[in-house]
């Protein structure tokens, strides 16, 4: 077939970019199409990135690419009481997303692959009933056709062209937190990432403080979209997070005189995958398929780990020349049975945590230690809930779902 490229990838954030890299990698011809005019931006996220999860996927970060190193967290209770949790699966970085996502092009790019900002995605081509590639409108002009036998979604929470393919993209209120973030100066930190929990602070969420250099700060908050009436001013719970967030920035003696570098909203997938992740001739991945930590709604590395994974299949399907969702299911499965199950559990965890009231919050806060924090993060729940339970047998009850 007399094809543009062997493989359109949708999107140029961690997951299309990583994608985009091995694909090339492996032979394959890669067109990215970005609708951003700027990789990077609008910055949407904490921007906070674990060592661990980098150094996996075989890439040396550049000093310019990141603000500062991270040696671990604090964990704050409603009541103040806090945890610090340091170890060598909690170092990392906060980065400057906007020098990052070009970088991790600039790799791909570097391979062999493609960028084209500014260019938008409006729909699918299919021929035969089959999807044969996209159309695509660059700087605002009339669309024009680019064939490709694989098209990849890697376009973030709002996933239109997978919807377009027929996969179930679209979140519920319930499974996605809306967010407020600042870069606030000054800050004094040291080092830790700070993350503030309570129903009273942050329902269904809670407040981040993720350091950066300069004595600077991403200070955001995250709570249940679905605790929100979706009017201006306002929600029925008095869930609205910019003034949430205003209000925890006023009783914080460090924050309450810094000054506003940046704000910016949005939304994040706090949910369960979606159903499925391919189609024939083409595949889903990163956020638009919702593998976001539940947790604390983190992508960037699973992004990257996912579109490695996927990268894999496509070059296998390019060599046999068969990009039917049967062969591309391969890359489903192995995420499925890979970082899925750990998603699965942080996600179990998540929904029991959302039953806790803050006093419950409290008293687990006095009785687990760093150690236990460990085994809670890595889905080992047994040890530590046993000790919470031991102090207040009624929070069995909740808990029991997390050792059953």
């Amino acid at each position: 077939m007399d094809y543009d490229y062997d493989i359109i990838i949708i999107g140029g954030g961690p997951a299309g970019a990583s994608m985009a890299r091995i694909a090339a990698q492996n032979g394959m011809s890669v067109m990215i199409y970005d609708k951003r005019k700027e990789l990077g931006e609008p910055v949407r996220c904490g921007e906070g990135l674990g060592q661990r999860e980098v150094l996996a996927q075989g890439v040396d970060l550049p000093r310019w690419c990141f603000s500062t190193e991270i040696l671990g967290a604090k964990v704050i209770a409603p009541n103040g009481k806090s945890i610090t949790w340091k170890s060598k699966d909690t170092k990392g970085w906060v980065l400057e997303r906007k020098m990052f996502d070009k970088w991790l092009v600039e790799l791909a790019v570097e391979k062999g692959a493609k960028v084209r900002t500014y260019s938008r995605v409006t729909d699918l081509v299919k021929k035969d009933g089959k999807i044969d590639g996209v159309m695509v409108s660059q700087w605002g002009k009339e669309p024009f056709e680019v064939r490709a036998p694989l098209v990849v979604s890697a376009e973030g929470m709002e996933a239109i062209v997978a919807r377009k393919a027929g996969l179930k993209a679209m979140s519920t209120l319930y499974d996605v937190d809306t967010c407020y973030q600042y870069e606030m100066k000054p800050y004094n930190h040291e080092n830790l990432i700070e993350l503030y929990f309570g129903n009273r602070i942050a329902p269904r969420g809670y407040v981040w403080i993720f350091p950066k250099d300069a004595k600077k700060a991403n200070v955001g908050i995250g709570i249940g979209a679905h605790l929100t009436n979706g009017k201006k001013g306002g929600n029925v719970d008095g869930a609205e997070p910019k003034r949430l967030l205003d209000e925890f920035i006023a009783g914080n003696k460090e924050l309450r005189d810094a000054s506003v570098l940046q704000d910016f909203g949005g939304v994040i997938s706090v949910g369960a995958p979606i159903d499925s992740f391919v189609k024939d001739g083409f595949m889903c991945i990163g956020t638009a398929a919702r593998q976001v930590d539940p947790i604390h709604g983190g992508g960037i590395a699973l992004a990257m780990e996912t579109g490695i994974m996927a990268a894999g299949v496509a070059a296998k399907a390019h060599s046999r020349k068969d990009y039917s969702e049967r062969m591309l299911k391969e890359y489903e499965n192995a995420w499925r049975s890979g970082p899925g199950k750990k998603m699965g559990k942080r996600l179990l965890l998540r929904k029991v945590m959302e039953e806790v009231n803050d006093d419950d919050l409290n008293h687990i806060f006095n009785t687990i230690k760093d150690a236990d924090l460990q085994k809670v993060m890595e889905g080992n729940f047994a040890g530590p809930v046993a000790k919470v339970v031991a102090g207040r047998p009624q929070l069995l009850r909740i808990l029991k779902a997390l050792i059953s």
